[in-house]
């Protein structure tokens, strides 16, 4: 069997939820053995978009917010939702400054991850963002948000003391220490 081709043949499916930011539909298959099973996606109407922002003198920048989801205050990068036939950078653009205040003069694709492909088809595309200007915050009205500028290594240290959970926050930062480890140059 082809590694590369699909093993899963959809008998039915139906969907069971709607809403602005996602789609949740239940699919009965035969799975990958010939036995007859049941899948649920999760589809995602944004790319998550998140932003290293990174200053000459190696600071970064981390969002706090509750985060109604998991109930739970929360740490981690710049971050937000790219609509379905937008611009990723464009969107980058406009979550750093709504949400840190911040402008960048270069911009570079740091990774692209799905989050939970077990699940849902959520892709997340992270940038680094450097050339800083600090602008005014401009958050949406649903958002109670802390800016914390801090050094680089701070971060990472939050990382290892479990201070930062956030997927996108965590992988992220995490990439950025490894090329900093091997000597890579960020920009």
């Amino acid at each position: 069997m082809s590694a590369t081709k699909n093993p899963w043949r959809i008998i039915d499916q139906q969907e069971m939820y709607d809403n602005p930011w996602i789609n949740v539909t239940a699919y009965d298959v035969i799975n990958p053995s010939g036995g007859k099973g049941i899948y649920g996606k999760v589809h995602f109407k944004n790319i998550a978009i998140g932003i290293v922002a990174l200053d000459q003198e190696m600071n970064t920048y981390l969002i706090g917010q509750f985060r109604f989801v998991i109930d739970m205050y929360s740490w981690e990068l710049p971050e937000g939702g790219c609509p379905e036939g937008t611009d990723p950078l464009e969107s980058a653009r406009r979550e750093l400054l709504e949400e840190a205040g911040l402008e960048a003069a270069q911009w570079k694709e740091l990774l692209r991850m799905h989050l939970s492909n077990s699940v849902s088809d959520e892709l997340a595309m992270v940038y680094l963002a450097t050339g800083l200007v600090q602008k005014t915050p401009q958050p949406e009205e649903t958002e109670q948000l802390q800016v914390k500028k801090l050094p680089l290594q701070e971060a990472f240290d939050m990382i290892r003391e479990g201070l930062i959970t956030d997927a996108i926050s965590v992988a992220a930062l995490q990439k950025i220490e490894l090329l900093l480890l091997k000597g890579i140059p960020l920009v």
